[in-house]
C-alpha cells in the first residue's frame, strides 16, 4: 500500500530526483538528502518507513551511514552502489541492510524491492526484557531507550532513574524513597540531585517529544503516567 515515507540518501541529483518523480508517482511520500551526513540526521529524526542508500557518500559513505542506523533504527534500507562486488554486498548486508541494487537499474525492480521490504517490515515484538509504554521502548537488556523508533541518549543515572519510574508507574514515588532506591541507601550528596535528574529526563523525553509522561506532585515527589 502507496503512501508510505521513503528517504532518498544519493549524492547524484538527478538520480534522486528521478528516483523521487517516479516513487511521487507510485504515491510515497519521498524527501531526499544529497551526502551522508544530512541523510543520517534526517533518518534518524524523520520517522521514515524506508530508506535508499547510496554506498558512494560525501561527507559519510553509505556504510558508515548504515551502520550508524543500525545502532538505533530498524528502518528497511535499500543500498545502491555502481559498483559490482560481492565484498560490498556482503558488507552492507552484514550492516543490516535489507536489500542491495547494482546501478544502472531498471525502476520497476526498485520499485518491486521496496513493495517487498515495506511488506516484511512488522512492528517488533516486546521481548521479557523490555518494558513499553507507548511509544517509550526500554530494553533491560541493552540499557537502551527509545522513543518514537528514535534513540534517546542517557547517562547511566538518568537510564536507572527512569526504569525506576517507569517499573512504578502510576505510583507517586517520593524524593526520599527515589534518592534510596537510585542513588543508594548512603547517598550524602546533593539534596536537590532528584530534582535536577527529572528537569534532565524531561527535557530529553517529555519536552522533546511534546509529551507530558514525568508528573510533579507537589509536595510529595514524583510520578510516571502514559495517558
Amino acid at each position: 500500500m502507496a503512501g508510505e515515507k521513503i528517504l532518498i540518501i544519493e549524492d547524484e541529483v538527478k538520480i534522486a530526483r528521478f528516483i523521487e518523480l517516479e516513487l511521487q508517482h507510485e504515491g510515497y511520500f519521498t524527501e531526499q538528502a544529497n551526502d551522508g551526513r544530512a541523510g543520517l540526521e534526517m533518518a534518524v529524526n524523520g520517522n521514515y518507513d524506508l530508506i535508499i542508500l547510496d554506498v558512494m557518500l560525501p561527507s559519510l559513505n553509505g556504510m558508515e551511514v548504515l551502520r550508524r542506523l543500525r545502532q538505533s533504527l530498524e528502518t528497511p534500507v535499500i543500498m545502491l552502489t555502481a559498483k559490482d562486488e560481492i565484498t560490498d554486498k556482503v558488507m552492507g548486508l552484514d550492516l543490516g541492510a535489507d536489500d542491495y541494487m547494482t546501478k544502472p537499474f531498471a525502476i520497476e525492480e526498485l520499485l518491486a524491492r521496496i513493495r517487498t521490504a515495506l511488506k516484511r517490515k512488522r512492528p517488533l515484538s516486546p521481548s521479557p526484557n523490555q518494558i513499553v509504554i507507548g511509544c517509550l521502548k526500554i530494553d533491560l537488556d541493552k540499557h537502551s531507550v527509545v522513543y518514537n523508533d528514535q534513540y534517546i541518549d542517557l547517562t547511566k543515572t538518568e537510564y536507572d532513574l527512569l526504569k525506576y519510574l517507569v517499573e512504578n508507574r502510576n505510583i507517586v514515588l517520593t524524593r526520599d524513597k527515589i534518592e534510596e532506591m537510585v542513588w543508594g541507601f548512603d547517598y550524602h550528596g546533593d539534596t536537590n540531585i532528584v530534582d535536577v535528574y527529572i528537569r534532565y529526563l524531561r527535557s530529553k523525553i517529555d519536552d522533546k517529544y511534546g509529551v507530558k509522561l514525568i508528573h510533579t506532585v507537589r509536595g510529595v515527589g514524583y510520578t510516571f503516567k502514559h495517558e
